[in-house]
């Protein structure tokens, strides 16, 4: 097996193992009585063709469904009755199985999520049940404008490509899922060196190791070559839809550094300055607080394996759209144009650390980052190593970055227009 280690500081350590059918693990011990178990595959919906759009998704949802030795009541309530949880999630490149439990149930939960993996039975009967449920996600997810524009937008930025495809599908295609359709997208996308098994939790590596290699390790190997379609065409654009909303809703966007780019962690700082969750981001003080145009304005950056996209999102009152459009523009011009003072550099990294460190408490939150680091073959970053790389930014780094990505004619918009009363 191949080891290593990685210390934390001087009193925690990540210890990361493969095992010989190519599954990762890595684990941290950490005292007190909640545990944290998730594997997580490198599969989601841009790995899908075209007419297996929400595969992924679906997966995620039937697993559950019955497996060779549970059904799906004893799936559901396997760590249900002793005070635990089980979830899962689907993202444009990941699968997530995640269990919560208290410590003394590490068995029962990699038992549990090792049976749901690997021997999922998907009966058809089940299948048609789900189906129901899912198409009610879409269409639930349609009636909100201020969540369907995020993918419609993507839609627009990624044209043609699997990364702009919606995670949940259509309702046309998911209603045609059959259990050989499952089987068959698992078959050609499930490999067992896109898998990462981790925790986090009061248990030591060595019964860590021993109770994965039982339950995980004894699986075979199942290597399929990494089908993905690289993005490689960008075409700026500017779409407007009429929407019978009460708001509009506008997005302004465009592509940004990948997850293994020298400088993401750059712009995750200058998009923390420009509209992140804090209420003295610039966005949130000079278009909300200041002129009240918006209810809800942000920014978000998310770094995919070959390329990364940066977007703001605002829901406005008709009459003020263009106003707040404007603002934005001028918001980002500042960071392209006005370099930061020492204290404006210091106050920013400041917030992103303690932000960051806060993330890191939920334990959960620390596993899903880590293991996502992982599959992209990142070295697990400690927290010592992030603020580091937080701290070197410069003035002139993030001028330069802005200047990257926020440049006009590198950036889409998409607008919901509605009525103006």
């Amino acid at each position: 097996m191949q080891r290593f280690l990685f210390f934390v500081m001087d009193t925690e350590q990540y210890n990361i193992v493969t095992l010989p059918n190519g599954i990762r693990l890595l684990h941290r011990q950490k005292k007190g009585e909640i545990a944290h178990l998730v594997l997580v595959v490198g599969t989601g919906s841009r790995d899908e063709r075209d007419f297996e759009n929400g595969m992924a998704h679906f997966i995620e949802h039937t697993i559950f469904k019955g497996t060779q030795n549970r059904k799906p009541y004893h799936i559901l309530s396997c760590l249900d009755n002793v005070g635990g949880d089980l979830n899962a999630f689907t993202t444009k490149e990941e699968t997530c199985l995640q269990a919560s439990f208290l410590k003394v149930y590490y068995k029962r939960a990699m038992d549990l999520l090792s049976d749901i993996a690997f021997q999922a039975t998907f009966p058809e009967h089940e299948l048609d049940k789900e189906k129901e449920v899912v198409l009610d996600e879409i269409n639930s997810y349609l009636d909100m404008p201020s969540e369907e524009i995020y993918d419609v937008f993507e839609e627009t930025m990624f044209k043609d490509h699997p990364l702009g495809r919606n995670i949940l599908g259509t309702s046309q295609l998911v209603k045609g899922f059959r259990r050989e359709d499952i089987l068959n997208f698992m078959s050609a996308n499930y490999s067992t060196d896109s898998m990462v098994l981790a925790t986090i939790g009061d248990i030591s590596f060595k019964d860590f190791e021993k109770m994965a290699m039982c339950f995980f390790g004894s699986r075979p190997a199942h290597l399929v070559p990494n089908r993905r379609k690289p993005f490689q065409s960008y075409t700026p654009t500017k779409v407007e839809m009429e929407r019978n909303n009460h708001l509009s809703h506008c997005m302004i966007g465009g592509l940004a550094p990948e997850f293994n780019h020298a400088k993401k962690r750059t712009m995750v700082l200058l998009n923390n300055i420009l509209g992140g969750p804090a209420m003295n981001s610039r966005l949130s003080l000079n278009i909300r607080e200041k002129y009240g145009f918006a209810y809800t304005i942000e920014s978000q950056y998310n770094a995919y394996s070959d390329v990364g996209l940066f977007n703001v999102y605002m829901g406005v009152d008709p009459d003020a759209l263009e106003k707040a459009v404007n603002l934005v523009y001028k918001e980002l011009d500042k960071l392209r144009n006005q370099k930061m003072g020492t204290m404006q550099l210091h106050h920013a990294k400041q917030q992103l650390i303690g932000q960051l460190a806060l993330g890191r408490e939920s334990g959960m939150s620390e596993l899903l980052a880590i293991t996502r680091s992982m599959l992209m073959n990142e070295p697990v970053e400690t927290v010592p190593d992030i603020i580091h790389t937080i701290e070197v930014i410069t003035a002139e780094d993030l001028m330069e970055q802005a200047n990257e990505v926020f440049a006009h004619e590198k950036l889409s918009t998409l607008i919901f227009r509605a009525p103006k009363p």
